[in-house]
């Protein structure tokens, strides 16, 4: 599968659920399959996000391709309002 989203399960935080959640609802709008990868379940998965995005204090929601680092919900967010999700993601 090509697309991950690394997210959280375990979190005091209501930005990051938001997030997540919206996130979710981006890409099943668009028909975008996604693997969910969940931080919670070990700090070696979180310091595999974090690595890969190039970013030692990155929370999620992080989007990847296969490896290849896309963004953060912002980013996504910002590529929504562009129209420019399938390039986002590396799709296009």
């Amino acid at each position: 599968m090509g697309i991950k989203l690394y997210y959280t399960t375990v979190t005091a935080s209501r930005t990051v659920k938001s997030q997540q959640a919206e996130v979710m609802r981006i890409l099943e709008s668009k028909s975008i399959k996604f693997e969910l990868i969940d931080i919670s379940v070990g700090r070696e998965v979180c310091d595999e996000m974090r690595s890969k995005a190039g970013n030692p204090s990155a929370v999620p929601p992080q989007l990847f391709n296969e490896d290849q680092y896309c963004g953060d919900y912002d980013m996504l967010s910002e590529a929504v309002e562009a129209d420019t999700v399938d390039q986002f993601l590396k799709m296009a």
